[in-house]
């Protein structure tokens, strides 16, 4: 086999990791709620079980990201990752306790929640000094997500909710196959190694640090959004079919989204910081509607939004991620990025979503969302204005010879 087949081989074995691992979470994160539900869980208690995830991961990320760091193989972390993960969650599935439920979740969260974050600095290192662009791998979680909520809904409702635990190990085990033909990307050159996860460092970098905050601000109400959406969908009379081709709507055109930023976007920080403005407003726009509907066809059509703001967000964020943080400390720069938007911003949405659900009802709970929205839409215009105005004065100085 030619070195260039090989290539393309091992990219479409990355790629076949990415459409199974994301369709494995999609089933865990768009049913788990219903069947919490079908133990005798309140929305409250659900949220809070939701919300051990983000917690863990103020821990986990960090964890992860200074061993990938550390050893120079994300291949081999997310390889424990994944495995572990497997292990883990079978008794999530059985148990009805919610003490026993929230200490297994919160192991389980350990090794679920670095994933994502160290799967996308696999991506961003395995495409160095290659024609490929992070969206062309990134697409096929997308469609893995779609596909997989869609296709168990209708399975989920004829053999019914308990039976979910089969379908999530499946997939994710077919994922794991996958991981163990992904070759490891060449290790960073000795002198740049990073002898710690880099977190100081990057604490130090101003521009990445406010990308941080207020991407806690925009997550807030979009981790609301996908811990109570199956529930709001089955007040509204929506049955797990009627889950499953929301969940698809939401995700299935990401993966244009991803091309056409690959293709259009300028990798430039002020091009980058003024797009998530846009973004932010979207995010506003999309929770105002949601405030607004009172049927699950309406719910379902809203939530095509979902490909342009969360899609948008994700992708301008994680390469945005890269642009700021140097190659020696991406995996602990991707870590810090899922740390905030699905960390501290998700510890806030599993306990306060799950009291405003109860108490001032989904409508409002939106409503609050799309204020909040709006506070980081400008939030980024104003980090936009403050570049823009730097790269002024620094024209100003060169032309007057300073």
């Amino acid at each position: 086999m030619t070195t260039g087949a090989a290539e393309r081989r091992s990219f479409t074995m990355f790629k076949l990791y990415i459409l199974f691992l994301y369709g494995a979470f999609s089933l865990l994160f768009t049913y788990v709620p219903l069947l919490f539900l079908e133990h005798g869980l309140t929305r409250f208690q659900i949220g809070m079980l939701m919300a051990g995830g983000p917690f863990v991961s103020i821990l986990a990320n960090p964890f992860w990201g200074y061993w990938s760091d550390r050893m120079q193989n994300v291949r081999r972390t997310l390889i424990i990752l994944v495995i572990c993960n497997l292990i883990v969650v079978q008794p999530v599935f059985h148990l009805h306790s919610f003490s026993w439920l929230y200490l297994v979740l919160l192991l389980y969260f350990f090794f679920q929640s670095p994933t994502f974050s160290q799967s996308n600095s696999l991506i961003l290192s395995t495409i160095e000094n290659t024609p490929y662009k992070f969206g062309t791998f990134r697409l096929w979680g997308s469609l893995g997500w779609a596909v997989a909520a869609v296709v168990a809904g209708p399975v989920l409702t004829a053999v019914g909710i308990e039976q979910l635990w089969w379908l999530y190990s499946g997939i994710l085990m077919i994922s794991l196959l996958f991981v163990f033909s992904i070759p490891q990307p060449k290790p960073a050159a000795a002198g740049d190694a990073l002898p710690g996860g880099g977190f100081k460092q990057l604490l130090g970098n101003r521009p990445f640090v406010m990308l941080l905050l207020l991407g806690v601000l925009i997550s807030v109400p979009n981790s609301i959004n996908s811990t109570f959406v199956s529930i709001y969908l089955t007040d509204m009379g929506g049955s797990a079919t009627w889950i499953g081709w929301a969940a698809f709507l939401s995700s299935v055109f990401e993966a244009p989204v991803f091309l056409l930023l690959d293709r259009y976007l300028k990798r430039d920080s002020r091009t980058m910081f003024v797009c998530l403005a846009l973004v932010s407003l979207l995010f506003s726009i999309r929770w105002l509607l949601m405030m607004l509907v009172d049927s699950p066809m309406q719910l379902i059509f809203i939530q095509l939004l979902h490909c342009i703001t969360y899609g948008g967000y994700y992708y301008i964020g994680t390469n945005l991620t890269g642009h700021l943080i140097p190659a020696r400390m991406r995996a602990s720069g991707q870590a810090a990025f899922a740390l905030t938007w699905g960390g501290v911003s998700g510890i806030f949405a599993g306990f306060a979503g799950g009291w405003m659900y109860d108490t001032l009802g989904a409508g409002k709970m939106y409503g609050i969302g799309a204020g909040v929205s709006l506070i980081g839409m400008i939030g980024f215009l104003l980090i936009w204005r403050g570049m823009r105005q730097s790269s002024a004065d620094r024209g100003t100085d060169a032309a007057a010879g300073v």
